[in-house]
């Protein structure tokens, strides 16, 4: 999916984005010194083709129109620049939007494909799932993904979201509906896999 969020001004105001620090990465938003690192890493079939928004060819003017509008989100949504902690180096994405049930938020995450196989899709992704669980009155949270795209499928295990069911989505890079599967992770066992993690 692609992400957006709420403007900085209102962070506070509306239960707002704050930035996420883990071992190895920071989670702040998209700034305008990340275009060409975003151009550069999301111009690739190989990534755009995995998200349902992306267009392909991605040009600096893609990346520079979603970093503003990464600013200028509705109520609820929160994108993350998913950056390494010790050089500051932009990796890829990672955020949470609304869906039609306001109990139900969508995680989306995408990393560049020169930083594949180093865990940072599963570390942001459960920084941002700890994120929304604490500070939101949710129950559940969704995510999917392309059935081919193995990659994928092992971040969303690795996080406890539990097997749905199968759907189609439009794929901008595409232009056409591909195949996807739909996972979920509920409050409950969101709790007992935290409780798990700290014993």
């Amino acid at each position: 999916m692609e992400l957006e969020s709420q403007d900085d001004e209102s962070h506070h105001e509306r239960g707002g984005c704050p930035v996420l620090v883990t071992e190895r990465l920071v989670l702040r938003t998209p700034h305008l010194e990340d275009t060409d690192a975003l151009t550069c890493l999301a111009n690739n079939a190989r990534v755009a083709t995995m998200v349902s928004r992306m267009p392909h060819p991605y040009t600096r003017k893609d990346a520079t129109d979603f970093i503003r509008r990464s600013k200028t989100g509705a109520i609820g949504k929160c994108v993350y620049a998913v950056t390494n902690s010790d050089d500051g180096r932009f990796l890829g994405c990672c955020g949470i939007e609304p869906q039609d049930n306001p109990a139900t938020l969508e995680l989306g995450y995408w990393i560049g494909e020169p930083h594949w196989g180093n865990g940072y899709a599963t570390e942001a992704a459960h920084a941002v799932i700890d994120m929304a669980f604490r500070t939101r009155n949710i129950d559940c949270i969704d995510v999917r993904c392309r059935v081919t795209n193995l990659g994928s499928r092992r971040v969303i295990h690795k996080c406890g979201f539990q097997f749905q069911g199968t759907g189609m989505v439009n794929s901008m890079a595409l232009g056409s509906a591909v195949p996807v599967e739909w996972y979920r992770l509920d409050r409950k066992t969101w709790i007992s896999l935290r409780s798990w993690a700290a014993a």
